[in-house]
């Protein structure tokens, strides 16, 4: 349910981080509220190419301490990000 102004969410609400349900099944997973060097290091690792391997991932992800999915997941969007655009 949504939460007011003044309202803290319950414990286990969306400040928490894992899957919105206990157990790990349905829900939706939260947003990452990437930081700004972390954006730079993805926008620049984009730059030079748009598709990453399987290597490239893991290695930015342990640079940047993100998960692969989360990498995975930002190119992905920023590749639709850049369709929109053009």
């Amino acid at each position: 349910r949504p939460w007011g102004a003044g309202q803290t969410p319950p414990e286990g609400g969306p400040e928490c981080s894992g899957p919105e349900e206990p157990g790990g099944r349905g829900g939706r997973r939260l947003r990452t509220a990437f930081s700004a060097e972390q954006l730079s290091t993805l926008e620049s690792s984009f730059q030079r190419q748009r598709y990453l391997g399987a290597a490239e991932r893991r290695r930015l992800a342990r640079r940047m301490r993100l998960s692969e999915v989360q990498i995975k997941t930002w190119f992905q969007n920023r590749r639709m990000k850049l369709k929109r655009q053009l």
